[in-house]
């Protein structure tokens, strides 16, 4: 592992575990928490191979297998990630630092048809790391394909430099919206949805 993650730096002692009881709790309530699956689902051929990066404890990755997808879900904090094993069974969890994201040592060679970085991840990489985490999540997606992020506008990463980042990772922004409901976007938003495609070779 490189860098400590604002998730380890940022919080608590005891917010992995908060974290996990908490959607244990809303998804024992019946809450909707599938929404980032949905949009992913809708963009994606039937069947298709995603890596959730970031993928705490399991709950985006587990609905996209559920609509039949190949998931393989990878996140820093080994404790979100038995998490994932435990309630989710079926996609592959892995624990590995996104900012050195090598899934071919680990067993997974087979490049993505697409990406989900969803519930603020990108906030929470170590600082300085972000432009590597895009880098390494592009360089598992097939040409073509596309990597979907999610993010809080207020959370110290600026639109402009996850463009430029993004940029600088090889992708293409294609399309931006202010929920994972595609709301339009609007400048001031306080959340963005990006879809980004790596350009064919």
């Amino acid at each position: 592992m490189g860098k400590p993650t604002r998730w380890v730096t940022d919080t608590g002692p005891d917010h992995s575990q908060w974290y996990i009881d908490r959607f244990r709790r809303l998804a024992a309530e019946g809450a909707d928490l599938a929404g980032e699956a949905r949009l992913l689902d809708a963009l994606v051929s039937p069947g298709a191979r995603i890596l959730d990066a970031g993928c705490g404890t399991g709950r985006v990755g587990a609905a996209l297998a559920a609509r039949g997808h190949a998931v393989v879900g990878v996140d820093a904090d080994p404790l979100l990630v038995e998490a994932a094993r435990a309630d989710h069974p079926g996609p592959r969890w892995l624990v590995a630092d996104l900012a050195e994201l090598d899934l071919g040592a680990l067993g997974e060679p087979e490049p993505f048809d697409a990406a989900v970085v969803a519930g603020n991840v990108m906030a929470f990489v170590a600082p300085g790391t972000e432009r590597a985490v895009l880098a390494r999540i592009a360089a598992h997606v097939r040409p073509d394909g596309i990597v979907v992020v999610g993010f809080g506008t207020d959370r110290g990463y600026p639109l402009t430099d996850f463009d430029a980042d993004a940029v600088a990772a090889g992708l293409r922004l294609e399309h931006r919206f202010a929920t994972w409901e595609l709301r339009p976007w609007r400048d001031g938003a306080d959340f963005a949805v990006t879809v980004l495609r790596k350009p064919a070779a």
